[in-house]
């Protein structure tokens, strides 16, 4: 494991899967926190044991529907900064947890498997960090090496990019064009990326 630590790509798919997860939070949160419909019409009358029926719920309980969105935007939002993935990876747990065993509880056609893969990245993420998350279980914290490509600075300012591009285009759109937010979220990773391996590429000359 540590020497997997060590390799370039390794890091940079860990710092990816922490942008896109948290981006997905991101992006679901919003329409909780403005207290508006996760589907476009009204599932009172559909039968009590209905997906349709179970977002009605969700959604009728208002301050209970914000509070969801909102630990979602603080979840998905501590890990795109990177510099706070690891408490981002363990408020995220729970929350994707319990969204998996929503959608396994209900016909949610092919969603289980989006938040299936969506809980196994969160774990991923967890494992990848347990050298200093171990503490949590009273076992000492394993020294990492600090010069790691995880710690550009490059990796927050892109997080933070992606973040504020995603809040605020959800803030503004209600209907959404997820093809375009997905493009422009590309395209801020592609130039972080360049630019995370610039630096790289400028400290192996040094």
């Amino acid at each position: 494991m540590n020497k997997l630590k060590h390799n370039i790509w390794a890091n940079i798919f860990i710092i990816y899967t922490r942008y896109l997860i948290g981006s997905a939070f991101v992006f679901a949160s919003v329409i909780k926190i403005k207290g508006l419909r996760f589907i476009s019409f009204d599932g009172a009358s559909a039968p009590i044991n209905s997906l349709n029926h179970y977002f009605e719920t969700m959604y009728q309980s208002g301050i209970y529907w914000q509070f969801i969105g909102w630990g979602q935007l603080f979840a998905g939002a501590l890990l795109m900064t990177q510099r706070y993935a690891k408490l981002g990876a363990l408020l995220y747990f729970p929350i994707i947890t319990n969204i998996f065993a929503i959608t396994i509880s209900y016909d949610f056609a092919n969603t289980p498997i989006v938040t299936g893969l969506m809980l196994l990245a969160n774990m991923l993420l967890i494992f990848w960090d347990w050298d200093k998350l171990r503490i949590l279980i009273n076992l000492p914290p394993i020294p990492r090496n600090d010069s790691s490509i995880e710690n550009y600075k490059i990796w927050e300012l892109t997080g933070l990019a992606l973040f504020t591009f995603t809040l605020g285009y959800r803030l503004i759109r209600d209907k959404y064009d997820a093809l375009f937010w997905f493009s422009i979220c590309c395209l801020i990773g592609a130039i972080g990326l360049f630019i995370g391996l610039k630096k790289r590429n400028e400290q192996r000359r040094t």
